[in-house]
């Protein structure tokens, strides 16, 4: 197995396009336990640490821009109060040991359903940037994930970056497992609350084939002049439309039912909290 180290994203992207079957490494909290399960044995790997580029973040406009680099300690520690829905997804991933090394870049390189980074992305709104030697391309989150484990990542490109909306209103993270964290989720669910458009994103995660929206749940009435307290019919009513909205499956973590039923629950509650956090916002 060849190993290549480049120093800049321009070699990176250089290095990639001579060897589009090169593995990309970054945190490796993926790609070493594929590699020691024997479930994969590219002919290279790619180690991305010692390019900057991809562990910079900063304003970019209307957006926060992400590297692809940046870790889950950093995401938590510095970019809470901008992306408030993807800190609080990057608390439930792994030991402190998986988040100081485990990185967003790596999250959506792997595509997996069950990937805790992706509902708060799809609840906001975030576009993914991805670059190659032929340049930078753009992509919605909600359009990145084609399949299980599969995106529309070309061959020779890196994800080089998350741009992020900065947050106009509260949002929220929960997921359902064995425990908080060191686990994958049963299933999982943000909820990202917009008063400026008054709407409200959402994001389910594995519960289907790709992470998913419940975009019939988006446009719901929500007493936004007022603040006041939600009527239990409506919150019962987002539970049901983002449950109807999942394509789960049974498996070893759960039955199909199960998970409807939990991101039914998981969707009250996020709403409930989310809409009290823009009722104190409001007083």
């Amino acid at each position: 197995m060849d190993f290549h180290a480049p120093g800049t994203l321009a070699d990176a992207l250089a290095v990639k396009a001579a060897h589009p079957d090169a593995l990309p490494i970054a945190g490796g909290t993926d790609v070493m336990v594929d590699l020691n399960f024997d479930r994969r044995r590219p002919p290279a790997l790619i180690d991305l640490t010692r390019v900057g580029e991809l562990r910079a973040f900063g304003a970019d406009g209307a957006h926060l821009r992400i590297g692809a680099g940046v870790p889950y300690r950093q995401i938590i520690d510095q970019l809470a109060a901008r992306a408030p829905g993807l800190a609080l997804a990057a608390r439930t991933i792994g030991s402190p040991q998986i988040r100081n090394r485990g990185t967003l870049g790596g999250n959506l390189g792997s595509a997996s359903p069950a990937g805790d980074a992706h509902p708060p992305l799809l609840a906001a709104g975030a576009v993914v940037e991805l670059a190659s030697v032929r340049g930078t391309r753009t992509v919605p989150a909600a359009e990145f994930f084609t399949g299980p484990k599969r995106s529309v990542l070309a061959a020779d490109e890196l994800v080089t970056a998350v741009l992020l909306p900065v947050a106009p209103g509260p949002q929220q993270f929960a997921k359902v497992g064995t425990r908080t964290a060191m686990v994958i989720a049963v299933c999982s669910f943000a909820v990202a609350l917009d008063p400026v458009a008054r709407t409200v994103g959402t994001g389910i995660g594995s519960a289907g084939p790709t992470p998913l929206r419940a975009t019939a749940a988006h446009d719901l009435p929500l007493p936004w002049d007022t603040a006041g307290p939600l009527d239990d019919d409506l919150v019962r009513r987002f539970g049901e439309l983002v449950a109807a909205a999942a394509r789960p499956i049974d498996d070893v973590r759960g039955t199909a039912a199960y998970r409807r039923h939990a991101l039914g629950v998981l969707a009250r509650r996020t709403l409930t909290w989310a809409w009290d956090d823009y009722r104190k916002g409001r007083a």
